[in-house]
């Protein structure tokens, strides 16, 4: 046999072994129908899992208080009054249901020299007391703007995922800071937009005029308190509206604002 024959057999014996040993390397390994079928429904269970439990968390349904502790809130008992009543609301809030919405519960208060986070956002049914407010000092609201627009833009304790925020802005008097610019955010802020927001004038030192600014629902105006009942009434009418909000399947669904009426022999008749 000449060396041409034998180069050639060789070169042939190494080609075809080569490309047996490709073959056999990217040949799928055979699967049966049964196996098939097993791993296709066990990742079924997987996703489906997984959807189960995103759909059954409880989505978040923030309420922010921004209220006024300035020391004119000392008369009349009106700063007591107003830790009555939202002692009133956060245990309401606390016994609903959580099965759609999970409220949650932000107190920024605003009076001496800066406003402060007196409650960061927590679930209702996990805030055993709500600490009492002291009045003291001036009105710093703009503050209080400020704050309230960065807990708003702070997406991890407001995922996109939560209802519309409710914002209530509560004062017995003007703000002792420059505002403007804080409010302006506020309201600029897209979420402070599409967020409910309810304010309440308590007696006639109010500045009423910005308070109108805040409030942007039409069914429900800057509403004035002349006395305690009437700071009991607004604030129930946030309860309501807020646990209406939370039994709906629609985070963006508006709810009707209506104040209530107390019987005649309510306690809270002092009049501001």
């Amino acid at each position: 046999m000449g060396f041409g024959k034998y180069y050639e057999d060789t070169v042939s014996r190494y080609v075809n072994d080569t490309r047996d040993r490709e073959q056999a390397i990217s040949k799928p390994e055979p699967v049966s129908v049964e196996k098939a079928k097993s791993e296709a429904k066990e990742g079924k269970k997987k996703v489906s899992g997984l959807k189960k439990f995103q759909m059954s968390a409880a989505r978040p349904l923030p309420v922010i208080v921004l209220a006024d502790t300035s020391a004119s809130m000392i008369a009349d008992d009106k700063i007591k009054t107003m830790n009555a009543a939202l002692q009133d609301m956060v245990k309401t809030f606390a016994d609903q249901s959580r099965l759609r919405a999970e409220i949650q519960v932000g107190l920024i208060t605003f009076g001496g020299e800066e406003a402060e986070a007196h409650l960061p956002l927590t679930p209702a049914h996990q805030i055993e007391r709500m600490e009492a407010l002291e009045p003291q000092g001036r009105t710093p609201m703009g503050h209080a703007f400020q704050l309230a627009t960065e807990l708003l833009e702070d997406a991890e304790l407001i995922p996109s995922r939560a209802y519309q925020p409710v914002l209530v802005l509560v004062s017995d008097g003007r703000p002792t800071d420059d505002w403007h610019e804080a409010f302006s955010k506020l309201q600029t802020s897209v979420r402070a937009q599409k967020a409910s927001r309810f304010a309440m004038a308590i007696g006639s030192d109010a500045d009423e005029d910005m308070l109108k600014r805040f409030a942007n629902d039409p069914e429900a105006p800057l509403f004035k308190a002349d006395n305690a009942r009437d700071i009991h009434r607004f604030f129930r009418a946030v309860t309501m509206s807020v646990t209406v909000k939370s039994q709906s399947p629609n985070p963006d669904q508006p709810t009707q604002f209506a104040i209530p009426e107390l019987p005649d022999d309510d306690p809270m008749d002092i009049e501001f």
